[in-house]
């Protein structure tokens, strides 16, 4: 089984194959980021000739390049070959900027000649004793030089030079690189078709996707489609493609709509590059199914593949347009929309989804056919984490939402011991998760404040300008972009009140507001708020959630627990003390425990309640309110938010309808209504 501490690019052999190992059993028994490399990982043409020697990096401890043939002068060659691709590099990314030149960090870099058959863990052991840096700054500059040469590229200009002073700078310069599964992904050459990639939100996925994208749009001269299922999200990666680009120093230009394209999954029928369906439909001459005739589109895709059928003689036979294509927030689709991707395929399709996006999700066997599971919360501090996971699935509380089985607890990154009171036919579970690189050598506070008092619209906004003079405070570098507000509330009250926050925001800080529900992203230079629809791939130091009325409703559930992991460092939860009194005392010493202790106790459910837990989630899944449907048929046809109370209004009219009809069928005919009659507003 491959370990998140560990990554090899190198095959083991009977010259290094117990060097290697006792690598990995250092790193996998020590919990430390280790990799054994033979040159920068993405660049095949930096050969150094000398096929006995490898590279070990592992943060806070000196390069070792270790000799294994016992060839001195090749060795010197290959020192000298290293230092000097290693600089290049540096100029490249301008680290030199920070690290200074080749003759300042030299000394970071050491070689040992190890003897293959007599090495063992306790030689590698002491190999990382004799090579710690024990300097603040020279480890900084030695965890630099490892993410050059394991292509985790961090921005400069973030990280800046000398060691920070306070918590939020020593976050936000923190020196991040790609754990072993992360590493893996993106330079493994895989062994089949589709390659699916799942992980908690905040594990990079995204981040991921668009280092695949870069390493095949270089050494690929075919075509490359990248989709996902919204419109917004779509528009943001099509913004951040050439921005990530750039930032790697690619120097290849980006050929949209002829070598790559960036789009939402379905698109329209008049224009064959605003989706990916669309263009299989142009280009093989299909049906193309719009959303007001077909309510699913899984549906559309499984007619697509049938129409397929019937024109060629078998799947083998359909001549494929793509040579690779990249799926992200792959939760949001079925597997008929992968089938149709994999058959217009010639080479890999790239799959990447959050196991817990929903986490009243009644059906997980999903993860069980994942190809990496990436478990680590790079993000989120894990007791923010932890606490919003308790919350959501309600795991202080008497009566569960929902509940994990044992691999699906490791799955979601959990270590946990359980054991049997006397007289109990469960077990208490203690829930903890690995510590972070990213919040190491950190001493941070409560990373989750909650505030209960009797709300009304003046009281949310007196909190929320209370918490953002508390967090100016506390953090003297602060700005307004490090600050998200989020209402889970999307109710008429929510706009009124961001607009009475403009104005206050305004007047007591002078920054400006951005109506995230109306730019559809975030911006520069202004103090972001959002309701719970706008906030998906977004990370703040700080966040900001006002919730009200915390209800078992498992959609505002799920809703919480997202907007609660946007923060890196601290979030502020803002909840009606008089509608949640009985909440709070059973959620509140859950919570204590794990900011104190980093730790979930609870207790299993019998096998009755979880039972009701399934059947709960089954009917709750089984058919959405008019409202929801209202939302989801608004959010896909992208219509303008100015008109949403008045269509809403009039939309009352197909009520008898949405009882009616299957859900599929009133969805296709509110889709026809709201087009039809945005005309006339």
């Amino acid at each position: 089984m491959s370990s998140s501490f560990f990554y090899s690019g190198i095959a083991e052999t009977d010259q290094n194959g117990n060097i290697i190992s006792a690598i990995r059993a250092v790193a996998e028994s020590k919990q430390l980021q280790m990799y054994v490399i033979k040159q920068q990982l993405g660049d095949d043409d930096a050969n150094y000739g000398y096929e006995n020697a490898l590279i070990l990096l592992a943060p806070k401890h000196k390069i070792i390049l270790i000799d294994f043939g016992g060839d001195a002068d090749e060795m010197d060659v290959f020192f000298d070959d290293f230092i000097e691709d290693l600089s290049s590099l540096s100029h490249k990314y301008r680290y030199k900027n920070i690290v200074g030149r080749a003759r300042d960090w030299k000394h970071l870099i050491t070689t040992t000649t190890i003897n293959n058959e007599s090495c063992d863990f306790s030689y590698i052991e002491q190999l990382l004793t004799d090579s710690k840096i024990e300097d603040p700054s020279g480890r900084k500059n030695s965890e630099l030089l490892i993410s050059l040469l394991t292509g985790s590229i961090n921005d400069i200009d973030r990280i800046k030079s000398g060691v920070p002073d306070n918590i939020l700078d020593k976050i936000k310069q923190k020196i991040l690189l790609f754990d072993g599964d992360q590493t893996r992904f993106i330079y493994d050459s895989p062994e089949k078709k589709t390659i699916r990639i799942q992980g908690l939100s905040g594990t990079g996925k995204t981040e991921l996707l668009l280092h695949k994208l870069k390493e095949l749009y270089l050494n690929c001269d075919g075509k490359i489609y990248f989709a996902c299922h919204n419109k917004i999200l779509a528009s943001s990666l099509r913004n951040r493609i050439p921005e990530f680009f750039n930032f790697m120093k690619v120097e290849e230009q980006i050929e949209w709509n002829s070598r790559l394209w960036c789009s939402n999954a379905w698109g329209s029928g008049g224009d064959k590059n605003s989706g990916l369906y669309s263009y299989i439909c142009r280009h093989y001459g299909l049906t193309f199914l719009p959303y007001g005739r077909v309510a699913s589109f899984e549906r559309a895709c499984k007619t697509a593949l049938q129409d397929l059928l019937s024109i060629y003689e078998s799947i083998d036979e359909i001549p494929p347009i793509f040579d690779y294509v990249l799926i992200d927030e792959s939760q949001d689709f079925g597997e008929n929309f992968f089938n149709l991707c994999e058959v217009v395929t010639k080479n890999n399709v790239y799959v990447a989804g959050d196991i817990f996006q929903s986490i009243f999700d009644a059906d997980r066997t999903k993860v069980a056919n994942s190809d990496y599971l990436l478990s680590k919360c790079y993000r989120t501090d894990p007791r923010t984490l932890m606490a919003a996971h308790a919350i959501g699935m309600g795991l202080f509380e008497t009566k569960k939402l929902q509940w994990l089985e044992d691999n699906q607890w490791g799955a979601c990154g959990y270590l946990f011991e359980k054991h049997k009171p006397e007289g109990s036919t469960t077990y208490t579970y203690q829930l903890k998760r690995e510590p972070l690189r990213r919040f190491e050598d950190i001493e941070t506070t409560e990373s989750l404040e909650i505030s209960a008092i009797n709300t009304d619209s003046a009281d949310k906004v007196a909190y929320i300008i209370d918490a953002l003079e508390k967090i100016q405070k506390e953090n003297v570098t602060a700005t307004e972009e490090d600050i998200g507000i989020i209402f889970l509330d999307n109710s008429k009250s929510f706009y009124r009140i961001a607009d009475v926050l403009q104005r206050e925001v305004y007047e007591r800080f002078g920054w400006e507001l951005n109506k995230a529900y109306d730019s559809k992203e975030k911006t520069k230079g202004a103090l972001f708020v959002s309701n719970k629809n706008n906030v998906k791939g977004l990370e703040f130091p700080f966040v900001i959630c006002v919730a009200d009325t915390i209800t078992r409703n498992l959609g505002l559930r799920n809703s919480l627990y997202m907007s609660l992991t946007r923060s890196f460092i601290k979030t502020y939860l803002l909840i009606d003390l008089e509608s949640n009194i009985d909440l709070i005392d059973q959620i509140a010493p859950g919570i204590d425990k794990i900011e104190k202790q980093g730790v979930i106790e609870t207790q299993e459910p019998t096998a009755a309640e979880k039972l009701e837990i399934q059947m709960t989630i089954a009917q709750s899944t089984k058919r959405k309110t008019f409202s929801e449907i209202f939302d989801l048929v608004y959010e896909e046809l992208d219509l303008p938010r100015e008109h949403k109370t008045t269509l809403f209004d009039m939309a009352q009219i197909l009520k008898k309808q949405f009882k009616a009809v299957e859900e599929q069928e009133f969805t296709a005919k509110l889709s026809n209504f709201l087009e039809n009659n945005l005309e006339y507003l």
